[in-house]
């Protein structure tokens, strides 16, 4: 029997760009967790496989495509529930975390959320918190990583712990205005979301929610737009994809080509040939 099929594997870390925040992806076999608690909550997306856990004096299995869901200091176990064991993707915040999004929300709570039910069956929030957890795993920018923190955890808590609606962003014209030009102006290494909305005077998370409204795009998004709309000004007058991607905060040519490609059809090198031509 080929030995991968039982290997086992775990990667704890924590995201510089969001502080309090542990994340976890792993895979297990034969490990089996004792009767313990966490602090903070627990969020847990299965990738393969299947994990039974007991929480709250019930027995829960969660397999590939589910979502379990545990609130602080309740004590639980984990171990297989199929033969090749389960691979997850976790979230650990602890309480601060959903208190200060609630803050920015305008929507204080004299208690801190809480989950209903365990395990749950939800395909769209499944992949964005996978989506964001591979996020907060790569070198995605911090102005990235802390607009999809909180836009995908406020549909988690509407979804799960009964958070009502937020109140509508506002139009803040001036607020949106100089947060473009500060983002122009730092394209290869652009501020984080805590700082741009430090800059304009609004919560993070109400700026996030007033520049979508504006723009009809999170800042991120608007600023790969821009780097985009740069790197083909730059290709018209001749510079080399590697100086560009350089010049505009791209990872790397190879991330710079792939965006390139998404957003236009053709590759720098193809657009620069048409451009020569």
């Amino acid at each position: 029997m080929d030995a991968s099929i039982h290997s086992e594997n775990a990667r704890l870390w924590h995201p510089a760009s969001l502080d309090g925040l542990e994340l976890l992806s792993a895979r297990f076999v034969d490990h089996r967790f004792a009767p313990h608690v966490h602090d903070g909550y627990v969020i847990a997306v299965l990738e393969a496989g299947a994990e039974r856990y007991r929480y709250r004096g019930e027995e829960h299995l969660v397999s590939a495509g589910g979502l379990a869901l545990l609130n602080p200091d309740e004590v639980h176990t984990g171990h297989k529930g199929h033969d090749d064991g389960w691979r997850y993707r976790v979230f650990y915040p602890p309480a601060e975390l959903f208190q200060s999004l609630l803050g920015e929300l305008d929507l204080p709570s004299r208690s801190a959320p809480r989950f209903a039910g365990s395990v749950h069956r939800d395909a769209d929030l499944v992949a964005r918190l996978l989506d964001l957890h591979r996020h907060l795993e790569s070198g995605a920018s911090a102005l990235q990583q802390q607009t999809a923190w909180r836009e995908t955890m406020l549909a988690l808590l509407q979804r799960h712990a009964g958070l009502g609606s937020a109140r509508a962003p506002g139009l803040e014209p001036l607020a949106v205005g100089l947060a473009k030009e500060m983002l122009r102006a730092q394209l290869a290494e652009p501020p984080s979301l805590e700082v741009l909305a430090a800059a304009v005077n609004l919560s993070p998370f109400h700026f996030a929610r007033v520049f979508r409204r504006a723009t009809g795009m999170p800042p991120y998004a608007w600023l790969k737009q821009l780097r985009l709309d740069q790197a083909r000004s730059l290709f018209r007058l001749g510079l080399a994809p590697a100086a560009v991607a350089v010049q505009l905060g791209f990872s790397d040519q190879s991330h710079l080509n792939r965006q390139f490609k998404q957003a236009y059809g053709v590759t720098p090198g193809e657009y620069r040939q048409a451009c020569a031509r």
